[in-house]
């Protein structure tokens, strides 16, 4: 048992929805991003798309937004998750604006909370709550999951027929705290060995040939686990 009652070193990740009368917006923030997604709707259709980056790893990412509005305008909410294009897009900026239209009916707003430790002895715990319940917890053990047991012997980019497999809410809330999990591997290596876009495949907006060539590594890098704030303490539902 621990003697340090410290929480252990940590990604975190935030992801907060807010629905309103024809709109509906998700911000994330973690340790290496900050973005939201505003979608404008009719109920049915989304009429346009506005983004705003406070803080990203890349300085080609703002020019994600315009490719973002291109990809989401005029496609049915219930259609939205069909549209792909995703490694076109800034992927964190797409998750967002597929978790709104998602969510674009509810009522109420949703805030997931993820945690994924940094790798002890080769093993990382990974937890997401949802409005403060524990939904899922993910265990790995020199990257192949250990727990939950229906998804043991796999590895996070094998987890899609899992994921599949799950009911509506325990699917978005996997997918989020895999794509989490993913990310937070970033915390473990140098800044200087992801700090060449050249030497990226082709993921993402900033990672395009013709584009990666000209990114530059701008972001401000944050700690949660030792920083006196939360991730999207500022922003609260509207």
């Amino acid at each position: 048992m621990r003697q340090d009652a410290r929480p252990l070193p940590a990604f975190h990740r935030h992801v907060l929805v807010t629905p309103g009368d024809g709109w509906v917006r998700a911000w994330v923030e973690d340790d290496f991003h900050h973005m939201g997604v505003t979608l404008r709707h009719d109920g049915q259709t989304i009429l346009g798309v506005e983004a705003e980056l406070v803080r990203a790893p890349w300085s080609t990412c703002p020019g994600a937004v315009q490719q973002l509005g291109a990809t989401f305008t005029g496609v049915r909410l219930d259609a939205a998750a069909g549209r792909g294009e995703k490694s076109a897009n800034c992927t964190h900026l797409h998750d967002m604006a597929l978790i709104a239209a998602a969510h674009a009916g509810d009522s109420a707003p949703i805030r997931y909370e993820m945690t994924v430790t940094d790798a002890t002895d080769g093993v990382r715990i990974g937890e997401v709550t949802r409005e403060g319940r524990l939904v899922l917890r993910l265990v790995e053990r020199n990257e192949v999951i250990e727990e939950p047991a229906e998804a043991a012997g796999k590895t996070l980019f094998q987890l899609g027929d899992w994921i599949a497999s799950l009911d509506d809410q325990a699917r978005e809330a996997a997918r989020l705290l895999r794509w989490g999990a993913i990310v937070a591997r970033g915390r473990a290596i140098p800044m200087e060995r992801q700090s060449d876009a050249t030497r990226m495949p082709p993921t993402c907006f900033t990672f395009q040939p013709g584009r990666k060539e000209e990114a530059r590594r701008v972001g401000t890098v944050m700690d949660f686990s030792t920083a006196a704030g939360r991730p999207l303490e500022d922003r609260s539902p509207d």
